[in-house]
């Protein structure tokens, strides 16, 4: 193209007719460069068009393998089978709390009850009391009045300290002995 572009200008002062010659030359030749390189650009349209097919195709076949996974994986898993499977989960949730509190209601009930413990001890000894007062009670009365203090008898307080200290010493004995009974 350049050579047929030298040759007209060598020839345009010279040779009119060879000049244009060679420029119908030069745009015959920048025609056929023209339609080649939208032949190129038709091409390489082609190409990324047929790159670009090529790629949707793999996506697609790359989803429809993950679709036949996942349905595998999941099955004849439904929403409403796992809402059943997580009301039975619950269920047996429920019932495992029913089931330990009837274990700890046994407990409960089995556990001895302080309360009643101290008042059926008091009752005991209340009992013991009114038995060693029932004893005392058939004690002869001479007897009794002997083991009273001094001062209870009547006696004046005559005798000396040590006496009656001695005595009521005595008496606590006494009392002490028949309490143990």
């Amino acid at each position: 193209m350049d050579e047929q572009l030298a040759i007209a200008r060598k020839n345009a002062n010279t040779n009119k007719t060879a000049a244009k010659k060679a420029l119908e030359r030069k745009r015959v030749f920048q025609g056929y460069r023209d339609q080649t390189e939208g032949y190129i650009t038709t091409l390489e349209q082609q190409i990324y068009a047929i790159e670009s097919a090529n790629i949707n195709r793999e996506t697609l076949g790359a989803m429809e393998r993950a679709a036949s996974a996942m349905s595998q994986i999941h099955g004849k898993l439904t929403p409403e089978k796992v809402d059943e499977t997580m009301d039975k989960l619950r269920e047996q949730n429920a019932l495992g709390e029913e089931i330990v509190e009837a274990m700890n209601s046994i407990n409960s009930a089995n556990q001895v009850d302080v309360e009643d413990l101290d008042a059926e001890l008091e009752e005991l000894q209340q009992e013991q009391l009114d038995e060693q007062i029932l004893k005392l009670s058939n004690v002869s009365v001479p007897g009794a009045v002997h083991g009273m203090p001094a001062a209870a008898r009547g006696e004046h307080a005559s005798k000396a300290p040590m006496a009656e200290e001695e005595d009521e010493d005595t008496e606590l004995r006494q009392l002490q002995a028949e309490m143990a009974m």
